[in-house]
């Protein structure tokens, strides 16, 4: 199958069953989103979403979080993982966005990562959800699924070399919403260990389970000459 006509597969497919894809972070404006999704680093958003609300009701904004006293932060986050750090970052890209932004979360990329602890992944994420800007955010389970679908070549080894493959394919006004499409399938079919392809609706187009059936076939073809 051309790589084309494995996204335009794709993107149907969620289109018609997935039209709307969001954010499992719960959250009510930019700021919350903004802390929200630093917290979720190499973290699960159920864990993240436990923490956040006695987080927001003591620092509701960023000028009260910039403010903030990091033993005080580090108890409410002590359960994320690296606390120490998050924490740090947190009163810090705090304390940016009141002094550089007037407490408001900026709408590009490249103001983001000017903040403490802001990633380009984050960043992304951030400019897709808040600003509907065609930003693919490649965290773990994009970048798992990108490969085994056979969206991106095994050379793209980075983060960014995914985000650079997918941006190309992808129609621009699709690539907020596929950027959820993608890590949902992630976090709950195309899992990493034992991925469920027996319910997955894209093993028709999946190089991974194309793959896999040839080493049934082959098993199978083996122990028949065996038996013979």
């Amino acid at each position: 199958m051309l790589k084309k006509e494995r996204y335009k597969q794709l993107i149907g497919y969620f289109s018609e069953n997935f039209p709307i894809a969001e954010t499992e972070l719960a959250y009510r404006n930019p700021y919350e989103l903004l802390v929200a999704v630093s917290l979720s680093a190499q973290c699960t958003d159920k864990r993240v979403n436990i923490v956040t609300p006695p987080l927001f009701e003591r620092f509701p904004d960023a000028e009260s979080l910039s403010k903030a006293e990091f033993d005080e932060v580090f108890s409410y986050i002590r359960s994320i993982s690296y606390p120490n750090n998050k924490a740090k970052h947190l009163i810090g890209m705090a304390q940016r966005l009141v002094r550089e932004y007037n407490s408001e979360v900026p709408s590009s990329i490249e103001e983001l990562q000017t903040l403490p602890g802001v990633g380009r992944k984050t960043a992304n994420v951030i400019v897709s959800v808040i600003y509907n800007q065609p930003a693919m955010a490649v965290d773990t389970h994009v970048f798992r699924v990108s490969h085994r679908i056979g969206l991106v070549p095994k050379s793209a080894t980075t983060p960014l070399a995914v985000e650079k493959e997918l941006i190309k394919y992808i129609p621009t006004e699709s690539v907020p919403v596929a950027h959820h499409w993608l890590i949902l399938h992630g976090r709950y079919i195309c899992v990493a260990r034992s991925p469920k392809c027996g319910e997955c609706a894209l093993k028709g187009l999946c190089k991974h389970f194309e793959a896999l059936e040839r080493k049934v076939m082959k098993a199978a073809e083996k122990e028949k000459m065996l038996l013979t």
